[in-house]
């Protein structure tokens, strides 16, 4: 089994990094191999753009899938793009491990995304979420937040977690992964502080050990339930009578 681990974090002594490190330790103990990608120390470039393809790939304007597609079946793909996508298509899980930044993941990892998965090459117009390319592999999120965990509850301040995480928990469901619940971290203080500093180390000690429990659990754990083609009709929406799985996707009243 391999499984890769993409950290996009910019200090090599944050919290995140330590996750990274602990779930790298953890999974090797239970048979994986392990691939990285440290986005911030690879330096990796988050905006597609023309400029990363040759200039004989398209007369016209610049058009990101038709791009993708055009240098993924020519053998083109920008060289960093290419060493990705072997990393992602050989393992069998996919880890992403990102601190919530204004509510969504940093722009370097968005941008991972927008530029690794390739169109043509980790999706197509028939081949996408539960048929996607991807199937039969399992993605999963661990994700830090500043803010205590009361204030991403159904009612907090924050937001209810599970609609935050849903969009990023979409992409990989897209892909045709089987989607693993998220590890989630609360209370990582910043700038921000409100704790007393052995209040803080005593509650990261403990979700490292939550974490690790997380990944030995990994063989029996669930996938997220999500809705796939057979749950829509002809114009995309839930069939009457289908549940959804999400808030973002409600059934019929």
């Amino acid at each position: 089994m391999r499984a890769l681990i993409v950290l996009a974090h910019p200090e090599p002594s944050s919290f995140n990094a330590q996750l990274a490190k602990l779930a790298t330790t953890q999974l090797q103990e239970m048979g994986y191999e392990i691939e990285h990608s440290n986005l911030y120390a690879m330096r990796f470039d988050p905006s597609e753009g023309p400029h990363h393809y040759a200039p004989d790939l398209f007369d016209g304007p610049f058009d990101a899938q038709a791009h993708q597609r055009r240098a993924s079946d020519l053998n083109r793909l920008p060289e960093i793009i290419q060493h990705e996508l072997d990393k992602l298509e050989k393992c069998d899980l996919l880890i992403l491990q990102y601190p919530m930044w204004w509510f969504a993941a940093p722009a370097i990892l968005k941008g991972w995304i927008d530029r690794v998965f390739v169109y043509g090459r980790t999706y197509t117009g028939k081949k996408r979420y539960d048929r996607g390319l991807f199937k039969g592999k399992r993605a999963m999120l661990s994700v830090t937040f500043g803010g205590p965990e009361p204030t991403f509850a159904h009612n907090g301040r924050n937001g209810d977690i599970d609609l935050l995480l849903w969009p990023m928990n979409m992409n990989f469901h897209y892909l045709g992964y089987s989607v693993l619940p998220p590890f989630t971290a609360f209370g990582v203080e910043g700038g921000l502080k409100y704790s007393a500093p052995e209040v803080l180390v005593a509650r990261l000690q403990a979700y490292k050990e939550l974490y690790r429990q997380h990944l030995t659990s990994l063989p029996n754990m669930n996938p997220v339930p999500f809705n796939g083609w057979d749950d829509w009709d002809e114009n995309g929406r839930l069939k009457p009578g289908i549940t959804g799985y999400s808030l973002f996707m409600r059934g019929s009243k």
